[in-house]
């Protein structure tokens, strides 16, 4: 009989193709976010990020010169000039480029092809765009002091900019909120992880080493609150912290994540501590050790793969939440506003800002991926604890 030790598996190349595919539905969101947020509004609007690398067909607002740049010709006011040099903060924005299609209404932005003549209904002014961006606008009575707005249909190089990460981490209120908010963050990640993981580690010892009546059924109720959805606690637990004087705040949202993240701690590091060598253990009994020493001095050292998955995962979790803060913690003033809600909130009442929200989104990310990465080392090891005896 062939020794089984050392052969490959027949179904090696279907756990490798699940692998790519996991990593590969990963990415592309990731790289879509990370492309947007160089990206501008027009840009993003026009075309998806796959297509950032290629020249983009457009449609940009722009304005004419206003009416002191008007000449009087006969009964006709005239201005005359190149709309992509117009001085305008969108045509400052806009590079050289060969115009296709151009219109005078919001309703019709490419209604007329470049050389022809628009006219207007409503006042009597006529228009004509040339495919370089020369124009002529004619009108018989006074023109107005802000120009008339023209929407031009052209295709654009390709185009990235740092200006959105310019106006998240250092434009004035836009960087004070994201600057308060990243702190409220931390405030709230910091205590709501360490918590938990002090009450689990003694808990989980008591449970993986003491002996004492009612331990099954104890482990069998945590094993039940894993299935528990968080929506189905939070009114009920909002309501006992307003009535026992908690409120919302930081004590209130605190609470809240350890208690929705202790039996998952407790789990995780049970599992781990009760597959520690047990002669260790009553070698250290028999030397005198109380259980406080034994779980201080032996247990928590070598509990430390454990201790830092749950550590890294209840960072992620606090650090990215948006429900239990939006229920716990934020009030009407904004001053205890997470990075999550202050996201949303940059999007606007109309939902656009979508380049902004790319931007301030990477500028979340930043600090978990650190922690990920300083600590993965740790996570597969923690995660498999019990898995194996």
């Amino acid at each position: 009989m062939n020794p089984l030790t050392g052969r490959k598996s027949t179904l090696s190349w279907a756990v490798n193709l699940s692998v790519i595919a996991l990593v590969t539905l990963w990415l592309f969101p990731t790289i879509g976010l990370l492309v947007s947020s160089f990206r501008t509004a027009d840009q993003i609007s026009a075309s998806g990020w796959w297509k950032a690398l290629f020249p983009s067909e457009q449609i940009i607002q722009l304005r004419t010169a206003g009416a002191d740049s008007a000449n009087k010709e006969g009964d006709l006011w005239v201005v005359e000039g190149n709309i992509l040099r117009s001085g305008s903060a969108q045509a400052t924005a806009v590079p050289d480029t060969t115009i296709s299609r151009f219109g005078v209404s919001s309703k019709a932005v490419n209604a007329y092809s470049v050389g022809d003549t628009a006219s207007f209904a409503k006042d009597s002014k006529t228009f004509t765009l040339k495919a370089d961006g020369t124009y002529r606008l004619t009108s018989t009575k006074a023109l107005k002091s802000r120009g008339q707005r023209v929407f031009i249909t052209a295709t654009l190089p390709p185009d990235f900019t740092l200006d959105n990460y310019d106006q998240v981490l250092f434009s004035g209120s836009t960087n004070d909120s994201m600057t308060k908010a990243f702190f409220n963050t931390l405030t709230v990640t910091i205590p709501a992880t360490i918590i938990p993981i002090l009450i689990a580690a003694f808990a989980a010892y008591a449970l993986a080493w003491m002996e004492f009546p009612g331990r099954i059924l104890l482990i069998a109720a945590i094993v039940g609150l894993l299935v528990v959805p968080l929506q189905l606690a939070l009114i009920p637990l909002l309501k006992l912290h307003l009535n026992i004087g908690i409120g919302k705040g930081y004590l209130g949202v605190w609470l809240a994540h350890t208690g929705f993240g202790l039996p998952l701690a407790i789990y995780l590091l049970r599992n781990y501590m009760a597959g520690l060598p047990r002669d260790i253990i009553e070698n250290a009994k028999v030397d005198g050790a109380t259980d406080f020493q034994i779980f201080t001095k032996i247990i928590l050292p070598l509990s430390f793969p454990a201790l830092a998955s749950f550590a890294i995962l209840q960072f992620l979790w606090t650090w990215n939440d948006l429900l239990v803060a939006k229920v716990f913690l934020i009030d009407s003033t904004g001053n205890t506003t997470v990075m999550t809600n202050q996201i949303v909130e940059l999007l606007g009442t109309r939902g656009g800002n979508w380049e902004i929200l790319a931007t301030a989104a990477f500028v979340s990310i930043i600090t978990p991926l650190c922690v990920f990465f300083a600590m993965q080392r740790y996570l597969v090891r923690g995660l498999l604890a019990g898995s194996v005896k």
